[in-house]
């Protein structure tokens, strides 16, 4: 009985799959073992011909739910999968301050010795440059949040999106 629940609550979420309901569930993922894998399996039917956001959203989970994976080989399977989802997105959107910031906040935060952190620094300055011209209020909060709150950032660079 639970496992049906399950799929009419999975079934029912992926009729109102878009950008804005992955993006909150996607920051809940980030601390959430059950909640990784649950989006992982929600954002499943989404393909490269898909939104490039959500296209990106569905690598950053991937690359996420590696952590949980056992064996070394099935971890950096699931690694390069996701990594070459956000980088597609990237390249098919390389405008786009939402893929720019999956990016970087997955560089950040992926352990240094998988070696996927070399645009940091220029994610960074484009979130930063283009903050103001985000016309998404939502969006633009919930980078806000993440700066603000990231050890990542300078005061200075903190200060530049708290700015009207």
């Amino acid at each position: 009985m639970k496992a049906f629940l399950l799929y009419i609550t999975i079934g029912f979420t992926l009729l109102k799959l878009d950008v804005a309901s992955v993006r909150i569930a996607y920051r809940d993922a980030v601390s959430s073992k059950t909640k990784a894998f649950l989006l992982y399996d929600e954002l499943t039917p989404i393909t490269k011909k898909d939104n490039a956001s959500l296209v990106a959203y569905k690598g950053a989970v991937t690359v996420l739910t590696s952590k949980y994976i056992k064996g070394a080989k099935d971890k950096k399977e699931r690694l390069v999968k996701g990594v070459s989802l956000i980088e597609y997105a990237l390249d098919k959107e390389p405008n786009t301050i939402e893929i720019r910031f999956i990016r970087m906040t997955l560089q950040q935060n992926i352990p240094k010795f998988l070696k996927y952190n070399t645009a940091i620094e220029t994610d960074k300055a484009f979130i930063l440059s283009n903050f103001q011209k985000t016309k998404s209020k939502v969006l633009k909060q919930h980078i806000k949040d993440y700066i603000l709150q990231s050890k990542f950032f300078t005061t200075a660079e903190k200060n530049v999106i708290s700015q009207p």
